[in-house]
């Protein structure tokens, strides 16, 4: 990655372009570089920026999505941000629809791709075992259509975070978190834009949480990308690009 990380009053974060916002949340163990191609393909036009969720930061009792969103509101506040665009990858998705419901005045429409809140089968429905590099190397496989995608080096990383303890226990209350926090009730709260890009062999939020997902918010449109598992904005990024340039085209103001 050749963007600048910034640190400013207890944030991390890049921020490239200038313009309307586009705010970007990764996921459980997403990096900042998943979303390289939508900063690269967007900072012509828009002010991209993307925080580091504090997934491993917190203290252990409050570790959750709702704190998550607590978080990306104090970075809202700290940059003085408003009628954002925000875009949300897995547990990036389920922390942008909370913050949409606790601030809808900041929120001028919202992307989510591959994102949780209704359900998620998380690795395949278990944990990957601390030590085991093969294994870990099948589950983050698992999150791409083409394994290919699963480099040494995102591997290496997984592999590192969940032979941390303080990490690995951090994931898990995350997880768990999640599954707890399910947005099927609320979601006909959001009346914003909605795009929902989702991956048609996504087997982490499978198809049917899209279309579940596209029945609950108010005006939302649903788009698919062939070949394509839980991150679309990685995997198939030009298409992903092409979908989320024409919706962003369509609310423009």
């Amino acid at each position: 990655m050749d963007f600048e990380l910034k640190e400013e009053n207890g944030f991390s974060y890049i921020e490239e372009g200038e313009g309307n916002v586009l705010l970007l949340l990764h996921g459980l163990m997403g990096a900042l570089s998943n979303w390289d191609e939508v900063i690269d393909t967007f900072k012509s036009n828009y002010k991209v920026i993307i925080p580091i969720l504090p997934i491993y930061d917190l203290p252990l009792i409050t570790t959750g999505v709702k704190s998550l969103a607590k978080f990306v509101h104090k970075f809202v506040q700290y940059k003085g941000l408003n009628n954002i665009t925000l875009l949300g990858n897995s547990l990036g998705g389920h922390v942008a629809l909370i913050y949409v419901l606790s601030h809808p005045e900041k929120v001028k429409a919202l992307v989510l791709t591959g994102s949780s809140g209704l359900y998620e089968n998380a690795f395949g429905g278990s944990f990957p075992r601390r030590g085991s590099y093969d294994f870990v190397k099948e589950k983050v496989e698992y999150t791409f259509y083409d394994p290919k995608i699963a480099t040494k080096e995102l591997v290496d990383d997984v592999f590192r975070i969940i032979n941390d303890r303080h990490s690995v226990i951090r994931i898990l209350a995350m997880a768990k978190s999640a599954i707890r926090h399910n947005m099927n009730k609320d979601l006909h709260k959001i009346d914003i834009p909605v795009s929902l890009i989702w991956g048609k062999n996504d087997k982490i939020t499978p198809p049917e949480v899209a279309v579940e997902f596209k029945e609950l918010l108010p005006n939302a449109e649903l788009h698919w990308i062939d070949k394509c598992g839980h991150a679309p904005m990685m995997e198939q990024p030009t298409e992903f690009n092409i979908i989320l340039k024409s919706f962003l085209d369509k609310i423009k103001v």
